[in-house]
Parts: structure tokens; sequence; C-alpha cells
């Protein structure tokens, strides 16, 4: 039997290093997992109160919006405006969705078709390269860089594109390279934009999650940006809601009404009570962002400062909740698969294989920051003992 949009779907490498995981621990091992980037922080307890309070209402219990509840638009368009002086109208420019991927499908659906192509950077998140193909869409992978690099290699990519791709894909702070920009190069990818009539769609996922005083730009800061990008925020890392499924697509308004348009034929929207919950959790925490940067900032420097002091070294992350680390040489001959599967079977540690983010990928893996400190610093002990090549 054949499954045409999964046919040329290849083996999801993560699965090799969940699957040693999993024997691991059938075999009574405590295997410490800083692969999959799921997020361990308790939600804020006023979504949770609110979420449980509004189950109960049955009024709440039928077809909700799929473009989001009113008032949630508000609480977004309110939240852009505190947190970047963006403003929104959230009847045009704002449209809730069942979680970042989701949206981000369905807009390469909206935005994409047969013989349509994308920039995406490389490495990428996996659905970045793979939402365009599921459209039907050819992509083109740009080497990622930050400043005038990333802009000449968006530049070549276009030009040696046929046909000429209509949209940029980019994410920053980035998953899983970790790297930041600043506004001034959001404005020189808009720039590109506007001179080509391509949209640009940046999935913000990380928008709260900057360190040591870092704050992460939204595109939407840029000077005409609203002509040719949207922009995509989630609650999952923000708020701690991973689960709750909870995202917007803001900014240009033909393409968030476009979205809106697909979107109703294809889904009611999230669950009311947990939409309820969301728009209280924007108004009166405000602030939690804040407290969940501090937790991953800690959770890096106890990384980073371990693996620094066992002898590999890398460059700690400036956002996200991950830390990008290039295999240490002396396993340098070893793949990010290989080395990966070594890291479980070896020191009791789940990492995520580079090359499962794209080629561009290989050569690293990927910690996600998602242990307390104290399992932390457990998990480097067990990378000393097991990486006996290193210098530290």
């Amino acid at each position: 039997m054949e499954f045409r949009r999964i046919t040329s779907l290849p083996p999801y490498v993560f699965t090799i290093i969940d699957s040693l995981k999993v024997e691991a621990r059938r075999q009574g091992v405590d295997v410490i997992d800083l692969g999959f980037g799921n997020p361990d922080l308790a939600s804020p307890d006023v979504a949770v109160e609110k979420v449980v309070e509004a189950v109960r209402n049955p009024r709440n219990h039928r077809y909700s919006a799929s473009r989001g509840l009113p008032k949630l638009r508000e609480a977004v368009a309110a939240l852009y405006q505190r947190r970047f002086g963006v403003t929104l109208d959230p009847e045009t420019e704002v449209i809730n969705t069942i979680g970042a991927k989701e949206g981000f499908s369905h807009l390469m659906w909206v935005l994409l078709g047969q013989g349509d192509a994308a920039l995406v950077p490389s490495p990428s998140y996996p659905i970045h390269i793979y939402a365009p193909l599921f459209a039907g869409a050819d992509i083109r992978e740009v080497p990622l860089a930050t400043g005038e690099v990333f802009i000449e290699n968006l530049r070549e990519a276009w030009e040696y594109s046929w046909p000429k791709p209509r949209v940029i894909v980019i994410s920053f702070p980035h998953n899983p390279t970790t790297t930041c920009v600043d506004l001034e190069f959001m404005q020189k990818v808009v720039d590109f934009a506007r001179e080509r009539e391509v949209v640009v769609v940046h999935d913000n996922a990380y928008a709260d999650l900057g360190f040591d005083g870092y704050e992460p730009p939204s595109i939407l800061q840029a000077e005409g940006a609203k002509e040719v990008a949207v922009e995509l925020y989630s609650m999952t890392k923000s708020f701690s809601m991973a689960g709750w499924r909870v995202a917007f697509l803001v900014g240009n308004p033909e393409v968030v009404q476009a979205l809106a348009k697909l979107k109703s034929y294809l889904d009611y929207g999230t669950f009311q009570p947990v939409q309820i919950a969301a728009t209280v959790t924007l108004n009166e925490m405000p602030d939690y962002p804040k407290e969940a940067r501090d937790v991953y900032q800690t959770r890096r420097d106890a990384l980073c400062s371990g693996l620094e002091r066992i002898g590999w070294d890398m460059q700690p992350p400036m956002g996200t909740m991950f830390a990008w680390a290039p295999i240490p040489e002396q396993y340098a001959e070893m793949g990010s698969v290989e080395f990966a599967s070594f890291l479980v079977r070896e020191a009791h540690v789940a990492t995520s294989p580079g090359v499962g983010f794209g080629p561009g990928g290989e050569g690293h893996v990927r910690f996600a920051l998602i242990e307390n400190e104290q399992r932390i610093g457990q998990a480097v002990r067990n990378l000393r003992r097991a990486l006996t090549r290193l210098d530290g």
C-alpha cells in the first residue's frame, strides 16, 4: 500500500536514540534525558485553576472559534504591545493556532503548492523542512549564519533558485543551533523580502528565552515588516504550556486571514477552556516568562560550565532551552547518530544527534535543558567517566 505524503520521509533519527533510552531504562538504568525538548516546568497555577473552572461549565464543551476567542486575540495583541512595542489588530492580524507546528504546517499549505519553493536555513527544526515538502513545494537549504553572511547566503540561494522562492523560513533564537540575532538583522531580512515580494515566516518559539540580558527581537519590530512578514508566538516555552497546544500567528493581515480561511475548513479551534485559561494567563501572568528564562539560564550555566570542566569545549547559548555542542575532536570520527548512541549506552545521557536537523547539523549533538541542576550535574559526571579521551 502506498502512502503518498510520507513515502519520501527519511527515518526519524531521534527514534534511534529514544529506543536505546527505553531499552536501557527497561534494564533498570537511570538514563538522564537531555534529548527531547519537552519543558518540565509546571504551567502557571492560574492557568491550571482557570482551565478546571472553565471545564466545569457545560457552555465550554461545544465547538469553539478556529480563529481564537476575541479576548484571547486581544490578550496576544496586548502582549506584543508590552513586550515588543508592536501594535496588532486582534481582529485581522492575530489568529490562534493549535500549537506552532500546526500553525506553521497549515500556513505552508496556504502559501505553497506544487512547483513552488521555500528558503529554509540548514540545519533546521525538522518541521521547518518538512512542512513545505508536505505542501508539495521544494526547499532550498540556506547555510545558517548571522548578519551579512546570512543575507548573502539568502541572496545566493535566491539567485540560483528556479522557480523563485515564495517563502523564507527563519527562527531566532534558533533551534537547534541556538544562534541569536538582533533587530538590525531582522530589518535586513525584511528589506530583502520587500525587494523581492516574498513572504517571511518567523517562528519565534523562544521569544522570551534570551540570557545574560539579551532580549530576542520580533521580526515585526522591523520597519515595513507587516508588508511581508508573519510570526509564530507560542506559549509552550514562554509559559511552560507545552501540552496545552496554544500558539498564534501574527502579522501581515492577508496571510493571517488566508490561514483563518483554511482553518475554518480544518478545525473548530482549541478546546475552549484552554483558550480561556490561556487568555487569563497572558493577562495576569505577564512576568512568568522571566521566571522560566531564569530557570533555563541557571541550567545552561550548570551544563556549560560542567562540560568545560571535563574538556568538552562549546559556546554557551545566548538563548533557547538548548545547548548545541560540537562532537569533541577526540571523537570526531563518529557521526552524530553514532556518538549520541554511544552517550546513551556508556554515559546514560540522552542527547539529540545533529543530523536529525538536516545535513548541516552533522558533527553536533543538542542538549535540552529539561532537567534540574542536580540531574545536569549527574549527567556531567557520567559524561566525564564515559568520555575517557577528553583532556578534562
